[in-house]
């Protein structure tokens, strides 16, 4: 059973609210791609509802999900994923991997799943439950994932298939997933040393992430004028943002917000947090440049991370950044309170 909403009155970021389901109509599509564009565009973030997964239906996929967390240490040793070796998130992220600031660990554990659910062996007692788990990622990424990539594309006035084939379900190519995620609480001199933050101020790396929007308060946006602004739990509503890939792709036209998690409200304090996402990339050889193609782009210009000539793929981008995440030294930035390092060629910040 999920944990009652805050009930403090927080500072919540306006997102807006996408209805998926009016994408089959002419009248219904025209709109969602002016709401999706301009959500894109302004502050990355928005909700989506109305998209096919009945409120049961979660809940089922959010007890699936705490399994991998009843795992044995022991157990769970033979499915740490390989993330400085191979770049790769698939398997445990272990609490205390990454380093958050002043010394201070992370208390943050995952299970990640590819999109083609057979491509990795999984724990015992989460393989009775793969068909469900085959099921729901085939959901993310054929009911949401595509037709939201539709929907932007149409709204940089591009054919309506340009994201959507970059995307191959389950292939090689593919390093699309799932993600199981546990925040658990911390002590008091761990929240004093790291100013209550759990995961720095940053961007995601990929093409999109689908979050699915559970009670427990944490996660905070930058918006345009420089303010956190926490994100509202609605019931069985996705949290949808744009990542660097994707941002790469458009000139910036669709920008990847930064956002962090930080402890939750008073109210919701010593509660374990968990967490279920899609993480969607373009396909391992997409390079990462923008669609100069495009008429909007054409017509707005385009921002660019990094040269064209010297832009990486989204296979190098994506084993750079896992490699690298919360295990480099990074360097003081030119603005107070941002650190930075290289990746593959490209500037990356923290926000701290």
């Amino acid at each position: 059973i999920p944990p009652p909403p805050t009930k403090e009155n927080l500072d919540f970021a306006d997102l807006a609210i996408i209805d998926i389901s009016k994408i089959n109509s002419a009248e219904g599509k025209a709109q969602l791609v002016q709401d999706v564009r301009n959500a894109m565009n302004t502050i990355g973030f928005f909700y989506v509802i109305n998209h096919g997964y009945t409120q049961e239906q979660t809940r089922r996929i959010f007890d699936i999900a705490e399994i991998p967390f009843r795992v044995s240490d022991d157990e769970k040793q033979k499915y740490v994923a390989k993330m400085k070796e191979n770049g790769s998130y698939q398997g445990y992220k272990p609490r205390q991997y990454w380093h958050i600031d002043a010394g201070i660990r992370d208390q943050i554990e995952h299970y990640n799943i590819n999109s083609d659910v057979t491509a990795k062996e999984h724990p015992e007692a989460l393989r009775p439950f793969l068909p469900e788990v085959d099921a729901f990622a085939r959901h993310n990424h054929f009911n949401v994932l595509l037709p939201l990539l539709r929907l932007l594309a149409l709204g940089l006035e591009l054919p309506e298939e340009t994201f959507v084939e970059k995307h191959t379900f389950g292939s090689d190519l593919s390093d699309s997933w799932i993600r199981m995620m546990k925040y658990y609480p911390r002590t008091a001199e761990d929240e004093e040393k790291t100013k209550n933050v759990w995961l720095k101020g940053h961007t995601d790396f990929g093409s999109l992430t689908l979050l699915w929007s559970q009670p427990v308060s944490a996660l905070q946006i930058l918006d345009p004028q420089g303010r956190w602004k926490w994100v509202k739990h609605i019931d069985n509503a996705l949290v949808v943002n744009a990542g660097e890939a994707l941002e790469f792709l458009s000139g910036r036209f669709y920008k990847g917000t930064i956002h962090r998690v930080r402890q939750p409200p008073a109210d919701q304090r010593g509660l374990t947090r968990l967490g279920v996402f899609y993480f969607a990339l373009f396909d391992d050889d997409v390079k990462l440049v923008p669609l100069q193609e495009s008429p909007v782009l054409q017509r707005v210009g385009i921002i660019r991370r990094t040269p064209d000539d010297r832009a990486p793929s989204m296979g190098t981008y994506r084993k750079g950044r896992i490699a690298a995440y919360g295990q480099t030294v990074l360097k003081e930035g030119k603005e107070k309170g941002v650190e930075e390092e290289e990746v593959a060629g490209v500037l990356i910040r923290h926000y701290n």
